[in-house]
């Protein structure tokens, strides 16, 4: 049997998808541990007897770790990887190569930024696979700003030189050995990114540990039912965009039943009723198996667990790469676009009714349901590490 180190940022969206292949991995009798800046993240996620070496790093929300809410594109990815990846990095370097020199992995499992994986994994000479956690970067994000593209490699090179392997090659966030990418050419499109060693497998969907307290009973059969999500990272901009989404939903509140998540408690407390739920956190998974509809920022696992179900979405983008995900959204024709920043009331509602009601959007979601199940996704990752920890030396895809 082999062993695996998943190398993770402390961020839900990027330790989940991992976690069904950890999972996986473990039920086929290898030996599987994680490295992060938040162990107790990892193991609320991935569940309590999980093994994790600690490591340093900045955990977001904690000590004032929050970026300013009006950030949008090219600055907010540059105060993104300024202030937060390369640092994040840096200070993971010490503890990944310490976690990596005590557990002895054949694969090191680098998040796709988490780069100090990959850098210490490649120093070391340990095969290593990418977990892309979102395939925004697959596509032709940067081709009309390539001064950001350009600014993103020279941090990345500058970063080799202080934690890797000065003479290295290779992209962190694209191993040349294996990448596991959690979506499908059905979705993400036509990608300049080809080779064997990119897996397209799917999302990783499996059963997580919760405590399932969700009022299942307060569900209506009888009426549509819609789910209003910003994902966990974004609860500090989301009060207008929600509140909107609360009125919209309450004037349909004859024909649609709504469950809205307001994890910051952004919004003014309501009295329960039997039209609009708010809530902090839902059992995300169990929960879109009743949905008919999302609207979300466009966050990727959202966005995958939302069509994995054949749910179409209203998808508003907030920052970094949602409005990637957003175009692949509506460039498959799943859902509808609004402005995050502006959408009012009435938008939304157009919005909410057209991915009801119009069959299209629902058809295009689950023909992408049917191409993400046919991709394999944990099951399928997990085949691909086994390959690469049993290979050549030279851990390329065979």
């Amino acid at each position: 049997m082999s062993r695996f180190l998943f190398a993770v940022p402390p961020l839900v969206g990027h330790i989940n998808p991992a976690v069904g292949v950890a999972a996986e991995l473990a039920a086929r009798g290898h030996r599987v541990a994680w490295v992060c800046a938040d162990p107790a993240l990892v193991r609320r996620l991935a569940g309590p007897g999980a093994r994790v070496f600690g490591c340093a790093g900045r955990v977001l929300g904690a000590g004032g770790a929050e970026r300013p809410p009006d950030l949008r594109g090219p600055e907010a990815l540059k105060f993104l990887w300024e202030w937060y990846l390369l640092p994040l990095a840096e200070d993971m370097a010490a503890g990944v190569r310490a976690a990596v020199e005590e557990f002895g992995p054949d694969v090191v499992v680098a998040d796709q930024q988490a780069f100090a994986g990959a850098l210490v994994a490649e120093r070391l000479g340990v095969p290593w696979a990418t977990s892309a956690t979102t395939s925004a970067e697959f596509g032709d994000a940067f081709d009309g700003i390539p001064r950001v593209a350009a600014w993103l490699e020279d941090r990345l090179t500058a970063l080799r030189g202080r934690i890797g392997d000065p003479a290295g090659t290779a992209d962190p966030r694209f191993s040349p050995h294996l990448v596991l990418v959690f979506s499908t050419p059905e979705l993400v499109g036509p990608t300049r990114r080809t080779g064997r060693h990119i897996r397209h497998v799917g999302p990783s969907i499996a059963r997580r540990p919760a405590a399932d307290n969700f009022p299942w009973g307060w569900l209506d059969r009888g009426r549509a039912k819609v789910l209003v999500t910003l994902g966990t990272a974004n609860a500090d901009v989301g009060r207008r965009f929600l509140t909107e989404c609360v009125r919209a939903l309450r004037e349909r509140a004859d024909r649609v039943q709504s469950v809205v998540v307001d994890p910051g408690g952004v919004l003014a407390a309501e009295p329960p009723d039997k039209d609009v739920l708010v809530t902090g956190s839902v059992p995300q998974l169990a929960l879109l198996e009743r949905m008919d509809a999302v609207v979300c920022h466009a966050g990727h696992n959202t966005v995958c667990e939302a069509l994995w179900h054949g749910v179409p979405l209203v998808v508003a983008p907030v920052r970094d790469d949602q409005p990637v995900i957003a175009a692949q959204v509506t460039g498959a024709g799943a859902g509808v676009r609004v402005r995050f920043g502006r959408a009012t009331a009435p938008v939304l509602g157009q919005a909410v009714d057209a991915v009801l009601h119009e069959p299209g959007h629902r058809a295009a979601a689950e023909r992408l349901a049917a191409a993400f199940r046919a991709a394999g996704g944990t099951a399928a990752a997990a085949d691909h590490l086994e390959r690469l920890a049993t290979g050549p030396r030279d851990g390329r895809a065979r």
